[in-house]
């Protein structure tokens, strides 16, 4: 929007910095990965960047903001009599009677300084000379603010910040935990689907996000399909759900790939907060809270691949995991496919857009018809 219709907006390299270290769990004899699963945006403060960056295991708070580079172009020491390395010759003589000072100290250590490179001439310096600074070019700089870690048993698979500006929860596949951004010791648990007998378990936690204006609310998906809306001012433990939106399968249609492709990988809300977008193995489906009979809207992505389904479970592409998300205006929803594409659609009412795009370094977009999508390179 800072820009005419006509103009694209061009992303320049800014900077970069190394956000998690590979790490071991010697409690669990547990090797984790540097690889980050998450990033999200906070909100921006003095000119300064935020972002909250998870591994599988440990979440980070990162404040990254320019700073000026400062240097000293000329000292206060007069290079004609600067000897060694950078110090200036002493005149003093060591038979001379040594001066004391007013309370009783002696600075034989200012005039006799062996191990010292700098050495202060007898009398002192003749007139006082300051450093002159220069500023060179700024930089920008990244830092760690804190540390959320320890708080999950299983890989963190979302992150998400509150519109309250204050916390932000944290996803695995069992538990929602719900941080204050300045507390990195302690979290609270608002969700818990872990069963007592883990042979009991039939669905996990895939993916977890705040409602954008309503800080009380939020969404999670499930590996069954489902969605999950949640008011935190229900109880402080949101075992029940406000909300649960999930379509019913159509009878006959159901296979030994139906749970598989019906598991939900991620799903954003729109940026008014009436919409949410979903996504799943085959296809996007696009949800209004007000509404949990059904999706407003469904997304073909991936019917071609219907037919392949018995080669994509064996070679394990079948779990593969996509991610989607909706334009600023609520115009189009995106999601990611296989060889470099992805598909955008248009979901205002009567739009009939489907566009297939490649990601490359080259600008230029282009069709791509849907025969030479393969699911070798997710």
């Amino acid at each position: 929007m800072d820009y005419p219709i006509t103009r694209h907006p061009e992303f320049r390299y800014k900077t970069e910095f190394q956000s998690h270290e590979p790490e071991f769990d010697y409690l669990k004899s547990l090797e984790i990965e540097e690889k980050i699963n998450k990033i999200r945006w906070c909100q921006t403060a003095n000119g300064a960047l935020f972002l909250l960056s998870t591994n599988d295991k440990t979440i980070k708070f990162w404040k990254v903001q320019e700073k000026k580079v400062k240097k000293i172009s000329e000292m206060n020491v007069d290079p004609s009599k600067a000897v060694g390395n950078g110090s200036v010759a002493s005149s003093s003589n060591s038979s001379a009677p040594k001066p004391y000072l007013a309370n009783g100290g002696c600075t034989d250590r200012l005039h006799n300084s062996s191990g010292n490179d700098f050495s202060i001439p007898a009398g002192g310096f003749p007139s006082l000379r300051l450093p002159v600074v220069t500023s060179a070019e700024t930089s920008l700089v990244a830092r760690c603010r804190r540390v959320y870690a320890h708080a999950h048993d299983y890989h963190i698979n979302s992150i998400s910040n509150n519109s309250d500006g204050e916390t932000f929860i944290s996803a695995d596949d069992l538990r929602i935990n719900l941080w204050n951004l300045e507390i990195s010791n302690q979290s609270f648990n608002i969700v818990d689907v872990k069963p007592g007998n883990m042979e009991d378990l039939t669905e996990v936690i895939t993916s977890a996000e705040f409602h954008p204006n309503q800080c009380n609310m939020l969404a999670y998906s499930s590996s069954k399909g489902s969605i999950r809306l949640i008011d935190l001012r229900q109880s402080a433990l949101c075992d029940s759900h406000a909300k649960l939106f999930e379509e019913q399968e159509a009878p006959g249609s159901r296979s030994f790939f139906t749970e598989i492709i019906a598991s939900i990988s991620d799903i954003k809300f729109a940026k008014d907060g009436r919409y949410l977008l979903s996504r799943d193995y085959m296809t996007l489906k696009l949800w209004d809270i007000n509404m949990d009979s059904g999706p407003v809207s469904t997304f073909q992505v991936h019917e071609y691949l219907r037919p392949k389904l018995c080669d994509l479970y064996e070679n394990d592409s079948i779990f593969d995991k996509f991610e989607c998300c909706l334009s600023g205006d609520g115009s189009r929803v995106a999601t990611g496919s296989y060889s470099n594409l992805f598909r955008v659609f248009g979901c205002s009412p009567g739009s009939t857009e489907a566009t297939t795009l490649e990601a490359s370094k080259n600008p230029m977009r282009r069709f791509v018809p849907h025969s030479s999508l393969s699911p070798c390179t997710p």
